[in-house]
Order: structure tokens, then C-alpha cells, then sequence
């Protein structure tokens, strides 16, 4: 769950995942009592076996009632699926790590009866700290079982729980990211974007038929479901997904920073937040960056509310006039104006056969995607390297607040102590700011912030721009003071803080490296620190 307000869950795998199992009544040898009428069914229970015709033990024709069995035992105190426990390692051995997120980790699987591959997002309960985030894994499980089946949707396998995690396997999209796929061509056509907006709006159009708002579109959720030139997109994170409540406006913030619509800002939305998403992603598919960008978050707010498309800066004026009129149709602040998912799956650009051209889109738009596209933890890793030498007198304040904060002084923030802490401080944030906060400030992701990490986010601007910080951070990652982070150094550094794999500082040399030497020096080191530099805390 990348996300700007969040981001953001079965015995067997063909089972629903929340059965209570009965305990059958130890049968007595007196007289036998009409059946009682059986309970309810519900989505959630299982059918009732078959009620057994009891005997009296006293007749002589007939035979003894059976021994009683034992009673099945009681779900866990602690469970989160309502079921026994279920070690998803009996069923599936475990591979490769195939990506990482605020609350698990997602693994290559193989099914030990079949042999076939799946993908398993394995969730950490120690990480869902507050109450609410429990109920979200149910219910992605729930509107993954709901939405499984829907092309352009990936096919959901099974839930399971053990004593640490939950367990979701799923299909594997084994052609990895969107964007990952179109940089690596080279070049595409309007005719390609619009053929991708086609399945992401797809995708859209079936969730709100289904009676799902997804609230979390944009292009780190779709994978290709093979590595093969027409392989089918498929949309695979519903972590921040819910059943729409017919008359009711939504108020909470989730989403990612540059998709997330006007609507969801003001606190007052529907389904419609879903469009605006995917004409943002098709503003980026066209240019090469979002439509409103800021070097804060703040900013990107502000851009959005203000609603002001740039049709005018390169390549928009190649680009043909119905596809920027679609773009327009889909980013409309007012969402009861905004075009719906079947609307745009009929517009005269977007369909098939329709009016997007196949001639290729500029090249410079792909240089653009990939730019906005690199992560650049890099950044992130150096900001902890400064944050680790900053000297006592610097940090004093830093410190105290961070013991008011760490009221059981277990060395770490958990979320409620840091949401009773901003409290204290008078924050008026609300509780998806502060997941939001928690996750900013959480750089190794274990669901609570020490020491270093609380300083990391916390500290000034102007600590950061001191020459002899930013030299110590380089040096850091210069292991053999060569004056150059080379490929392998920065391997080295990152995959000791667990971040990043190799795509990542591939984009991160690529982004960085101005000289295209295939190495970082100081200067573009320090030109990167002092980019957009702001500290992740700017709501404290």
C-alpha cells in the first residue's frame, strides 16, 4: 500500500475463509427430542451437517446410540479469519521475494499437489496495530473472492492464517509492472495507451458493476499476467477496496498522492474517484507524468483541487484531440459531471477500432515515465546515514519528544503512541494522516519507528544541507573512496537496509548519474539530496 492517506486479509483454498464449525451436542440415551429447526445461513457460516436420528438405548431392536466424539476445538483467541489455524506451508512451498509493502511481504509459490506457481502475499499481524486494519484484511479477502473470475482481475486462490501472518494466494503475474513493460519497449502508439486505459477502465467498469469502489487505481497495481507480447493486464491490489453502500458518501482519504481525486480531498465521495484515477493514469500513459505535480504533497493537493490540465507543453500538441477530449471527460472536478466507466469504454477514441492513432508517441515520453517512475530510496537511506551522525546538542529537542512519545519505553513509536502523541502536540490530523505519517517515517517498514527513523523524519531542512552532512552520507555509500558511488556500492548499501532490488538501482544510477558515466559523483549526489527537499514529518 503506497499510499498518500493510507497506501493499504479458509481450511482449504476452495473454502470461504471465515467458517465457524459447530460443536456437535454430546448425544444423551433418553428419549429422543424433535431436531431443533437449523440456524440461518449466512456468507459466512457453513451448511450444518445432516442432523443423525438418535435411539433410546432401552429398545431392544434398535442399536446404541454411537460414542460422543470429542468437541472441535475453539478458533485462537488472537485469530483474525474466525477459523483454526491453517500452516499455508503444508499446501505450497515458498520461493523468491517478489515485492514488498506497508503491512507483508509477496512471495513466489508452488502448489506441492499440483506444481503449478502462485504469488502469496503473506501479511504480518504484528503489524496491524490498530483495529481497523484487521477488518481491512477480511475484507479484501472478501471482495477478492467477490470480484475472482472478472478478466482483467486476478484470480484469487485461498486465505490462510497461522500464529504471525496471513496468507493470500493468488495468481501469478509473472510479466511484472505496467510501466515496467512499456519502458522496457521503447516506444508505443496511442493506439497501445489505449488499449491499456481500455483494461484498467475494464477493470473499473467491473468492480462498480460488482457493487466494489477500488480507491487505490494507479499503475503499481497492474501486472501483466505473462511475459508474453499480448499478455492480459490484470489489476491485483484491493487492500484499500470496499463494498459500496448505495447512498453513502465515503469520507475517509486513501489513495496515492497523484491519483487521488478532488472529491476524496474534500472528504465527500463515490465511485466516481475511480475515473478520475484512471484518467490520471491515462494523462501519464500519453505524457510521461501526472497531471498535477508538486515537490510536496501538500502541493500535489493543492494542484489537484485547483484542477488545471497542461494540454499545452510537449507532447500534448501531437497528441490527438480525442484523446485529450477523453482526458478531459475523466479528470472533471465535478464528479457528477465526470464520465462514467461505460461511457468510457464507448468513447469514440478508446474503443476498439476507434480513433487512436498508431503512430509511435514521442520517445521523450518515455524518459519522462521512467524519471517519474524510479523510487528513489537512495535518498531515503541517505537521509537515515545523516540522521544516524547528527551530534547531541542537534538533536536534543528530537529526543525529548521522542521519549514523551515512547510511553512504555520500548525504544519504538508504535501507531498509538504516535496518533496520543501529535494529540498532545495539538495535531488536528486525522487517523489515515497518521498511518500515512507512520508510514513515511517507518524506513525498514517493521511497523513501528525507532530512534534513528523518528530523527530521520524529523530533522530540519537546514541539518541536511550542511556540506559536511551530505559529505558523510556519500561517503557512506562510497566504500572505497573512490569520489563515485558505483553500481556495486549502492547494491551493497541498500540491500543491507533491505531496500531495493536490482531494477530499482538500475532506475536510481539512471536517474541520478547526470553525466552518464554509469557512476554518481558528489555533485550529482548532493544535486539529488537538495531536489524537492523536504522533510517527511512537515506535519508534526
Amino acid at each position: 500500500m503506497g499510499a498518500c492517506c493510507s497506501k493499504g486479509k479458509a481450511t482449504r483454498p476452495e473454502g470461504n475463509g471465515y467458517s465457524y464449525q459447530k460443536t456437535q451436542p454430546t448425544p444423551q440415551p433418553a428419549k429422543p427430542s424433535p431436531p431443533p429447526p437449523p440456524p440461518p445461513l449466512n456468507s459466512y457460516q457453513a451448511a450444518p451437517p445432516p442432523q443423525e436420528t438418535r435411539y433410546a438405548a432401552s429398545s431392544p431392536l434398535k442399536p446404541n446410540p454411537p460414542a460422543p466424539s470429542p468437541p472441535k476445538p475453539a478458533p485462537p483467541y488472537d485469530t483474525i479469519l474466525g477459523k483454526a489455524f491453517d500452516d499455508v506451508r503444508t499446501y505450497y512451498t515458498f520461493g523468491k521475494e517478489l515485492g514488498r509493502g506497508q503491512f507483508g511481504v509477496t512471495y513466489l509459490c508452488t502448489e506441492t499437489a499440483t506444481g503449478r506457481s502462485y504469488a502469496c502475499k503473506s501479511i504480518s499481524k504484528r503489524k496491524l496495530v490498530h483495529k481497523n486494519d484487521r477488518e481491512d484484511i477480511k475484507r479484501e479477502i472478501q471482495i477478492m473472492q467477490h470480484l475472482s473470475g472478472q478478466s482483467n482481475i486476478v484470480e484469487f486462490k485461498g486465505a490462510y492464517e497461522d500464529k504471525n501472518s496471513v496468507h493470500l494466494v493468488m495468481e501469478l503475474c509473472a510479466g511484472g509492472e505496467l510501466f515496467d513493460r512499456i519502458i522496457a519497449k521503447g516506444h508505443y502508439s496511442e493506439r497501445a495507451a489505449a488499449s491499456i486505459c481500455r483494461a484498467i477502465v475494464n477493470v473499473v467498469n467491473s468492480c462498480h458493476f460488482m457493487g466494489v469502489m477500488h480507491r487505490d487505481l494507479k499503475p503499481e497495481n497492474f501486472l501483466l499476467a505473462s511475459r508474453n507480447e499480448g499478455a492480459m493486464l490484470k489489476a491485483t491490489d484491493f487492500g484499500l477496496s470496499v463494498f459500496i453502500e448505495e447512498g453513502k458518501v465515503y469520507r475517509d482519504i486513501v489513495g496515492s498522492a497523484y491519483y487521488v481525486a478532488p472529491e476524496v480531498l474534500r472528504r465527500s465521495y463515490g465511485k466516481e474517484a475511480d475515473i478520475w484515477s484512471a484518467g490520471v493514469i491515462l494523462y501519464i500513459l500519453l505524457s510521461g507524468v501526472p497531471p498535477f505535480w508538486a515537490e510536496t504533497e501538500k502541493g500535489i493537493f493543492d494542484a489537484i483541487l485547483e484542477g488545471e490540465i497542461d494540454f499545452e507543453s510537449e507532447p500534448w500538441p501531437s497528441i490527438s484531440s480525442s484523446a485529450k477530449d477523453l482526458v478531459r471527460k475523466m479528470l472533471t472536478q465535478d464528479p457528477r459531471k465526470r464520465i462514467t466507466s461505460a461511457q468510457v469504454l464507448e468513447h469514440r477514441w478508446i474503443r476498439e477500432g476507434g480513433e487512436a492513432s498508431d503512430r509511435p508517441i514521442d520517445s521523450a515520453v518515455l524518459s519522462r515515465m521512467k524519471q517519474f517512475r524510479a523510487m528513489n530510496k537512495m535518498k531515503k537511506l541517505a537521509l537515515k546515514v545523516i540522521a544516524e551522525n547528527l551530534s547531541e546538542e542537534e538533536i536534543k529537542g528530537l529526543k525529548q519528544m521522542f521519549s514523551n512519545m515512547d510511553t512504555d519505553n520500548s525504544g519504538t513509536i508504535t501507531y498509538e503512541e504516535l496518533k496520543t502523541g501529535l494529540a498532545r502536540l495539538g495535531s488536528k490530523l486525522t487517523e489515515a494522516e497518521v498511518k500515512q505519517l507512520m508510514d513515511a517515517a517507518d524506513v525498514d517498514g517493521n511497523g513501528t519507528i525507532d530512534y534513528i527513523e523518528f530523527i530521520t523524519a524529523t530533522m530540519h531542512r537546514h541539518r541536511l544541507e550542511r556540506e559536511e552532512n551530505l559529505y558523510g552520507a556519500f561517503q557512506y555509500f562510497d566504500k572505497d573512496n573512490s569520489g563515485f558511488i558505483t553500481r556495486d556500492e549502492l547494491e551493497i548499501a541498500m540491500k543491507e537496509h533491505g531496500m531495493g532490488d536490482a531494477a530499482t538501482i538500475k532506475e536510481i544510477i539512471s536517474e541520478v548519474d547526470t553525466d552518464n558515466d554509469g557512476r554518481i559523483n558528489y555533485e550529482e549526489f548532493c544535486t539529488m539530496m537538495r531536489s524537492g527537499l523536504q522533510h517527511s514529518a512537515k506535519l508534526f
